[in-house]
């Protein structure tokens, strides 16, 4: 099987030009899928059936992992079967009757308005290092785009003049707006600072030696500025991106809105920061009706 799983990842790269990130998911999920067969001795790809993925599937929940990774599990594994099955390689579709677990989506967890400014400060825009950073952390907030997002935006995707940038993804682009202190961040950045770190470079972001910044290192940098502001919370760059969405709804933005500038293309995806927002409402009406909190027995 592990030959098709190389042909495949192949399939992926060639293409279907996927990301890295989602080449080496699906490998990943997929060679575990491999070494559990292995050891059940079922080494022939033509062996597989449902009942051997719905064991591997039951394998999983019995090590203790979550819905959402057992559904990317499965997705990977239904992706690959699929592909199989156009090659020819198998005659019907193993995974056909196989359905991934009922997922509960939770409220996020976000930063409030206090930390996300506190984590804005930080930087002290002293040196272009700084000032690069004050902008990458004031455009994450002011725009809710994913860390992948903001490390590939090149400099000709900024539009200062009209406050927008264009962010794209593999598939399609979308126009964001920005607020007035992100582009304030930025135009200090394009103006006095990017020209000494990114050289030659068409992106507009780039790490210390020039070359593009990688999400791996932007987290780190987050993470320090988060300690340096003093927010007790396991903080991600997702986490601001999460801010950014819970914040317009709180604030009666349209879900529509939310939606197109978050780049989702289900709106029940979006939908989840309502919950936030019902949950927010709840809350202050407990702390601030009168009778909320009495013990009226009856």
């Amino acid at each position: 099987m592990r030959e098709y799983v190389d042909d495949y990842i192949d399939y992926l790269n060639k293409v279907k030009h996927s990301s890295n990130n989602t080449m080496a998911s699906y490998k990943r999920d997929l060679l575990k899928l491999c070494v559990y067969l292995e050891d059940k001795d079922t080494v022939s790809i033509t062996a597989i059936g449902p009942t051997e993925l719905s064991s591997y599937i039951l394998s999983l929940e019995k090590q203790g992992m979550s819905s959402a990774t057992i559904s990317r599990n499965i997705a990977s594994v239904k992706s690959f079967f699929m592909y199989l099955l156009k090659k020819n390689v198998i005659a019907s579709d193993p995974t056909e009757q196989i359905k991934p677990p009922k997922i509960e989506k939770k409220i996020p967890e976000v930063l409030n308005i206090e930390e996300i400014n506190l984590l804005l400060e930080q930087p002290s825009k002293q040196t272009p290092k700084e000032i690069r950073d004050k902008a990458m952390l004031e455009l994450l907030y002011a725009t809710g785009m994913r860390v992948s997002e903001l490390i590939s935006i090149k400099l000709e995707d900024v539009n200062l003049s009209m406050s927008y940038i264009l962010c794209k993804d593999s598939s399609k682009e979308r126009v964001i707006p920005i607020e007035n202190a992100a582009r304030s961040a930025l135009e200090n950045y394009i103006n006095n600072a990017r020209e000494s770190m990114c050289e030659g470079s068409e992106y507009l972001f780039t790490n210390l030696k020039g070359a593009q910044m990688t999400r791996q290192g932007f987290w780190k940098l987050i993470k320090s500025y988060a300690k340096k502001a003093g927010i007790d919370k396991e903080i991600t760059p997702h986490m601001i991106r999460h801010s950014f969405a819970s914040h317009l709804v709180n604030n009666g933005a349209d879900l529509k809105a939310v939606q197109e500038m978050l780049g989702h293309s289900d709106i029940s995806t979006t939908q989840i920061y309502l919950r936030s927002r019902r949950s927010k409402i709840k809350e202050e009406y407990d702390k601030a009706h009168p009778r909320a909190r009495m013990n009226i027995n009856t």
